[in-house]
């Protein structure tokens, strides 16, 4: 059980920490100061949720393993993120979308965690809990203003929805970790989580104007450790300096 509880740790973890990274390529680069505050401002706590989750991977694996290491130490098969979250950035309206949909199934997922039977998660539920749901909020109501926005907002929000929505099936599709880690009582119940999503996403849709597309295929393999091409590209910048220095304390 240590193993697959390992695993989902680490899948959460690299969720934020992958999030976390995206976001903050937003830093200086924003539509105004306010909205480019807050996206950094939400980077900050993906990352620091990543801290907890990467901490308790390492505490799990044992030895020299640091939450560092784990951060930036790992080679691109060994990180576990959905791949919706390593996709480039896009226009703001890409970004936002891509930010709605994980947010509201992360929202979802947390609630769930708050009634893990491991003492561990359950902790970093409690305390992820309030900056998660306010992510939800957030992106929900930009989704909504630029939907119900402009011609031009409503056609570039339509067609990120659109764009991203085959990058969202992987967020359900349960195998062997998530299954074992949901009998045990650990890990959250994928398929109600899917119903609750579904439920949300349409209600959101629907008043920002823009139809809920239909098309049911997935990207899948970023769980299991297949990712995209931008990927790459991605730890390159993120592991550059520790990969340099890799004594240095930070």
């Amino acid at each position: 059980m240590q193993k697959e509880l390992l695993q989902y740790t680490l899948r959460l973890g690299d969720n934020a920490l992958i999030l976390g990274q995206r976001l903050g390529e937003w830093c200086g680069h924003g539509p105004v100061l306010e909205q480019d505050i807050a996206l950094s401002n939400i980077a900050l706590d993906q990352l620091g949720q990543a801290r907890m989750l990467l901490q308790y991977a390492a505490e799990i694996k044992g030895g020299d393993y640091t939450e560092d290491k784990l951060a930036f130490h790992r080679d691109i098969t060994e990180y576990h993120n959905l791949l919706l979250l390593e996709l480039e950035n896009g226009d703001w309206a890409k970004t936002i979308a891509r930010q709605f949909l994980f947010d509201t199934f992360n929202y979802f997922q947390y609630s769930a965690l708050l009634e893990s039977k491991d003492d561990t998660i359950r902790a970093i539920a409690q305390k992820a809990i309030k900056e998660i749901t306010y992510h939800a909020q957030w992106s929900a109501e930009w989704v909504i203003r630029l939907g119900d926005g402009t011609e031009e907002s409503h056609k570039r929000m339509k067609d990120a929805i659109n764009d991203l929505w085959e990058w969202t099936g992987e967020m359900f599709m349960a195998d062997e970790i998530d299954t074992k880690m949901l009998e045990a009582g650990i890990g959250a119940d994928l398929g109600n989580i899917k119903t609750l999503w579904d439920e949300k996403v349409a209600q959101i849709l629907a008043m920002a104007t823009l139809k809920l597309p239909t098309d049911d295929w997935a990207q899948t393999g970023g769980k299991q450790g297949e990712h995209t091409e931008y990927m790459g590209f991605l730890l390159a910048e993120m592991q550059h300096l520790p990969r340099m220095y890799p004594e240095a304390q930070w």
